[in-house]
């Protein structure tokens, strides 16, 4: 499929979505969540005219979301969203002075004065 066509579905899809969106204007008013909704497509619209200007870069297998760049050992490398670099969790205790004067979660407020 060209990018051509491709942009055709997506910009057919958003007419929709327009179309859905003003009946909801129709039905629920000019209230908060309808123009929520009403900005996010206006996002998309503009996204997708300024997409359809630019040139399309070569084909990639796409898994879980867009591209994330990762610098490492003075070399760019490319991950994918969604893998999470491994972050080692000690087993040994927490220094106590950080929890000094919070309160536990659930047991209430904790007076340090005597009343």
């Amino acid at each position: 499929m060209s990018s051509t066509a491709e942009l055709g579905d997506v910009l057919r899809a958003l007419a929709q979505l327009r179309t859905g969106v003003d009946e909801l204007y129709t039905r629920y008013g000019d209230v908060a969540v309808v123009r929520r909704i009403e900005n996010d497509l206006q996002r998309l619209e503009i996204d997708v005219s300024e997409l359809s200007t630019a040139a399309p870069g070569p084909p990639r297998q796409r898994s879980g979301g867009a591209a994330a760049t990762a610098r490492g050992g003075g070399a760019t490398a490319h991950r994918e969203v969604g893998e999470r670099d491994i972050i080692e969790v000690p087993d040994t205790p927490y220094d106590p002075s950080w929890w000094q004067g919070v309160d536990d979660e659930g047991v209430g407020g904790q007076s340090s004065r005597e009343d």
